[in-house]
């Protein structure tokens, strides 16, 4: 408070002098009101010379306060007596002298001093007041003049409306004097450098301006300007920083506060909406508030609830929508009905938005009718940007909480469901804390149906094991040549037997490999026959010959062969990477057209999943003839990955032929998101039925021909009902006219597969030389 500030180090004292030189000077040059305004002047001073000298018992005013409101008018003019907040003070201190009646009320107590509080630290505040003294003083004697910009901000509650206004309180100098008392020292060039150098630390400086040696005569004119506004949105600045600010309680009942004094409305009641997904979240200082997290502290509303409301018709335009009185709307919502039942009458609804986005509402409402015009909607404009950039904060810290909910509970999603998941989410953290609910709900899309395709590359394991063979009898021949030529050196009974065992591995290897060789030759050749061959090339240069060559000849990385399994890996990865670049930019036009669950696994090949329902999409848009739609859109990817796997192929450092499959299945399943492992399962007995149909067709044989079913350059597909065969013959039969497919389609019956039976398969291969074909898959770069 202001009464606690200490009192100046200086002597000052009030004194009209300064006032009344300035009224002399103005004689010479005064128009005739001004000639006989000062010639009255003069003759009231003539008779109270008293008011020439400093004045401390200020009753001598009171004696002639005609005269010294003469006086005065010079810096208090009678046109702004009754409206201007301005008075004169005892210099550097705030012992009011002469006020305005309206700087009187909203300023001082009834007796005298100030009230209110002032926005600065009290030691600030009297550095501030000792760094002017030593300007004054600098300026008077010594002819150094610099000023100090220091503003002064007031809190002072109005007595009308109880909110709290502030006002900057402007100090004028002009008729402040600095007088020497006594002899003060001399100052150098050196100590004036020192001063002005540590300004910041003027106690540090009564030795050089000791204050006996000064004081100050006159008074200083103070004017308060209403800041309110200004700060106030300062004010919201730095609370809306706060990501509390608009979820907790206290943070919001002082954001409340805060526009309450803007709009100077104490009754104002505020209201925050933000717009998430279908869901509108509804915050208010009644809220309770716990988690500072707007879903968790938030009131949650279906959006359609909305719906034609005053609310509904705010979002609708631009600009800040003003209801004059609710109570006179000829047509109210359930919504609007409950705002008038909480005591609304007027309001100002103002939508939030991010980049062209709506993010939200805030609502200023109040019990009066009538209480908002243009001037309120000018100020309220002017926070409308605060307040979405808190909401856009807020959402993306709830997107992040959500993030990390999906991260421990699910892992990645495909984006085509990440909604639901994302919903789940929501309604985990909603009931945070719930004791009934501590996992997410279940995640299940009913009625979808499944497409499943396959291309592999045909006997990749047999290729594998040729590989392996290979690398092993090379590997095999390199050590046996160490050996024998140690043995050709050295005659070693234990040279000999080493010999036969290589000999015998390697003869095990050119007849084929079995389970487990691959591990025991390796064993073998490690931790027989290598920690020996420091000891044979010590028998001269025809051992260390071979030993070098056997050592080139090992992977670094691997420390064997590596050489046709290089190849080959190779040759799968280039295969694979090829075949998946392809199914993901074709997946990727698909999923624009049609939103879809998609899955993609990779090993000797690559196969697919999609899953594509009604319930896998937000807003349910869904027809069966998408599903029809989609199955043709596969049959011509699998065309265009049968001719990258022929382009592909001529490259490759060892020859991969590709089989392609695809699974025909018109009846809906239901799949689950099992949380243990992370991944989407069919639910139900019944639906596994498709999961073991699509594990065991590429197994599939012709009935009757001892035959795989698939066939490099081919296309199988795999149906078990009558309506699924004709629509994958008219899809057949409409690619043969585009030049996709050869017309040797064949209608053939499988085998039974263990707890599979009635299988049929369609075949049909693919024209690979089509111009058409190659111009579809040319834009879809490898």
């Amino acid at each position: 408070m202001y009464k606690a500030l200490q009192d100046p180090p200086y002597r000052c004292l009030f004194s009209l002098k300064p006032l009344v030189d300035y009224w002399t000077q103005l004689e010479t040059g005064a128009d005739l009101y001004g000639t006989q305004l000062v010639e009255t002047i003069q003759s009231g001073l003539a008779d109270a010379p008293e008011l020439l000298k400093p004045i401390e018992d200020f009753s001598v005013l009171e004696t002639h306060q005609d005269l010294v409101r003469t006086l005065m008018s010079a810096v208090l003019p009678r046109a702004f007596w009754d409206t201007g907040l301005s008075g004169a003070v005892v210099p550097f201190t705030l012992r009011p002298v002469f006020v305005s009646p309206k700087f009187r009320t909203l300023f001082l107590n009834n007796d005298g001093s100030f009230r209110g509080r002032i926005k600065v630290k009290r030691d600030e505040f009297v550095r501030a007041r000792l760094i002017r003294f030593y300007l004054l003083i600098l300026k008077r004697f010594y002819g150094i003049d610099k000023d100090l910009d220091y503003p002064l901000v007031t809190v002072v509650q109005d007595l009308e409306t109880g909110l709290d206004r502030h006002f900057e309180i402007r100090p004028d100098l002009r008729f402040v004097e600095a007088h020497r008392v006594g002899s003060p020292p001399r100052l150098t060039d050196t100590d004036l450098a020192t001063i002005m150098r540590n300004l910041k630390d003027p106690e540090a400086f009564f030795e050089f301006l000791p204050p006996e040696n000064f004081e100050f005569h006159g008074f200083t004119i103070i004017q308060a300007v209403d800041v309110t506004l200004s700060e106030v949105i300062s004010a919201l600045e730095r609370d809306l920083i706060d990501r509390s600010s608009i979820s907790s309680k206290e943070g919001f009942a002082l954001l409340q506060d805060r526009l309450r004094t803007l709009l100077r409305r104490p009754e104002l009641k505020v209201h925050l909406a933000v717009m998430k997904n279908d869901q509108v979240l509804l915050l208010n200082s009644a809220c309770e508030m716990t988690n500072c997290c707007i879903f968790a502290n938030s009131r949650h509303v279906d959006i359609r609830q909305f719906k034609g409301s005053l609310y509904d018709r705010a979002v609708q335009g631009d600009g800040i929508f003003v209801v004059r009185d609710l109570a006179e709307e000829p047509v109210l919502s359930r919504v609007d009905e409950n705002i008038v039942e909480v005591g609304i009458r007027s309001m100002m609804v103002a939508p939030l938005r991010f980049q062209g986005q709506l993010i939200g509402t805030l609502e200023v409402g109040s019990p009066n009718p009538d209480e908002f015009g243009p001037g309120e909607e000018l100020v309220l404009s002017q926070i409308l940007p605060l307040f979405s950039m808190a909401v856009k904060r807020s959402l993306d810290e709830l997107e992040n909480r959500v993030d990390a909910v999906i991260k421990e509970k699910c892992t990645a999603i495909h984006p085509s469901v990440e909604w639901r998941f994302r919903k789940a989410a929501l309604r985990h953290l909603e009931h945070l804390g719930d004791a009934e609910s501590a996992g997410m709900e279940p995640i299940v899309f009913k009625d979808v149906f499944p497409l499943y395709g396959a291309s592999d590359v045909r006997g990749s394991s047999e290729l594998r094991n040729r590989a392996i063979q290979s690398d092993l009898v090379e590997h095999l021949g390199l050590a046996l040549n160490i050996v024998h030529a140690a043995a050709e050196v050295a005659s070693m009974p234990i040279i000999s037997e080493l010999s036969f065992r290589t000999e015998r591995q390697l003869e095990m290897v050119r007849n084929g490999l079995g389970t487990g060789d691959l591990t025991s030759i390796l064993k073998f050749l490690r931790n027989v026959l290598e920690p020996i061959f420091p000891r044979l090339g010590n028998l001269g240069p025809l051992v260390t010959d071979p030993i070098e060559t056997y050592k080139r000849a090992m992977d670094s990385s691997l420390g064997m062969v590596y050489r046709e399994r290089k190849n080959f890996e190779r040759s799968i990865s280039c295969f694979n990477q090829r075949i998946s670049s392809y199914l993901e930019q074709e997946e990727a036009e698909a999923q624009a057209t049609l939103p879809h669950y998609f899955n993609k696994h990779q090993t000797d090949g690559v196969d697919y999943i999609i899953y594509v329902g009604a319930s896998m999409i937000e807003n349910g848009a869904f027809d069966i003839l998408d599903v029809r739609n989609l199955r043709l859109w596969q049959l011509m990817v699998a065309c265009g990955i049968a001719w990258h796997a022929e382009d592909v192929r001529k490259s490759l450092k060892v020859t991969l032929d590709a089989t392609h499959i695809i699974l025909v299945n018109h009846s809906s399943v239901s799949i689950r998101f099992r949380f243990d492992e992370k991944r989407f399962d069919v639910d139900g007995a019944y639906d596994v039925g498709h999961e073991i149909i699509r594990s065991r067709i590429d197994k599939a044989t012709v009935k009757g021909r001892d035959e795989r079913l698939t066939q490099p350059g081919k296309i199988a597909i795999v149906y078990s009902r009558p309506n699924e065969y004709q629509e994958m013959i008219n899809h057949i039969s409409f690619l043969q006219g585009q030049d996709y497919l050869n017309d040797d389609l064949e209608s053939l019956e499988l085998d039974d597969l263990p707890g599979v039976q009635g299988l049929r398969a369609l075949r049909v291969g693919v024209k690979l030389e089509s111009t058409r074909l190659a111009s579809r898959v040319a834009k879809f770069a490898p």
